[in-house]
């Protein structure tokens, strides 16, 4: 039974940092693409960061560039995303994904864009930056 666990949301001043943990369970973790997507009611939900099970590096949507870090932990199944310097459009539901292999993201006018779906996603958890 594959499942995807998202916490570490909460409630933060501007400029302040939170770190999201997805811990996973369920499927082969070093197999897996793991990805963090945010939705904003009423808007779309849109790509973060990404990391594939072929690359060291995580992919970063331009907004969050130099702000947000993705990191693992293979022997904990478990990938985290730092946030720092939090601006009160970061304010969204936070949500951890997987699929096999590759992020399968298309970059485009700096944003990234999914061409082949997650499979597995976590519940979400909410991110609220206050100004």
């Amino acid at each position: 039974d594959v499942q995807l666990q998202a916490s570490g949301g909460g409630l933060v001043q501007a400029g302040g940092s939170l770190r999201l943990s997805c811990v996973t369970s369920g499927f082969t973790f070093d197999d897996y693409a793991i990805a963090w997507f945010r939705q904003v009611p009423g808007k779309e939900r849109e790509e973060i960061s990404c990391r594939s099970r072929f690359d060291g590096h995580a992919l970063y949507t331009d907004s969050v560039k130099g702000r947000f870090t993705f990191s693992s932990d293979n022997a904990k199944n478990t990938v985290h995303l730092l946030m720092n310097s939090l601006k009160p459009e970061d304010t969204a539901v936070y949500y951890c994904a997987a699929r096999p292999d590759r992020c399968g993201w298309v970059y485009y006018g700096g944003k990234f864009y999914s061409a082949d779906p997650f499979e597995f996603w976590g519940q979400g958890t909410q991110v609220t930056v206050s100004s």
